[in-house]
């Protein structure tokens, strides 16, 4: 997946919230998805955020812990990079990703979750290597989990 490197403004409220507005349409850079959750930094300083729709462009907001050891001023400009963030579409194996693109209500929630969650998913299924059987099995049945909304796969 592409990084995208940029400038930007920065605003900073009263309760120390960051807000930095992106000059792009991530739906078009890394695909459609309901929710872009994102790794990257800011001025060198790591940060994970998830992209909002703000009017005509999307934001990420940045809580005041973020900001502590580091001094960041309203209208300051900045170097931000980004990039999704956890497993993406495009590194699953071909039988998990033909499966969640068979039935996109899974795929696209599968995409809006967490890494965290994405992960516990792969891992589960790629237990199973080794057994072709109990792989389609558990494919079938995380599909039908995400399919269904459900983040995490119960007894985890």
């Amino acid at each position: 997946m592409s990084t995208q490197t940029f400038k930007a403004t920065v605003e900073v409220g009263r309760d120390g919230r960051v807000i930095v507005e992106v000059p792009f349409d991530p739906d078009e850079v890394w695909g459609t998805k309901a929710t872009h959750h994102l790794t990257g930094s800011m001025d060198g300083k790591g940060l994970r955020a998830v992209l909002e729709k703000e009017g005509d462009g999307y934001r990420f907001v940045l809580g005041p812990a973020w900001g502590r050891g580091c001094r960041i001023d309203d209208g300051q400009q900045v170097t931000v990079v980004l990039s999704p963030e956890g497993p993406q579409r495009a590194e699953l194996d071909p039988d998990f990703a033909a499966a969640l693109d068979a039935e996109p209500k899974a795929g696209e929630f599968f995409d809006s979750i967490a890494q965290f969650y994405r992960k516990a998913y792969l891992t589960y299924i790629g237990a199973t290597k080794r057994s072709p059987e109990k792989r389609v099995a558990r494919i079938a049945e995380v599909v039908g989990l995400l399919k269904a909304g459900v983040k995490q796969r119960p007894g985890t």
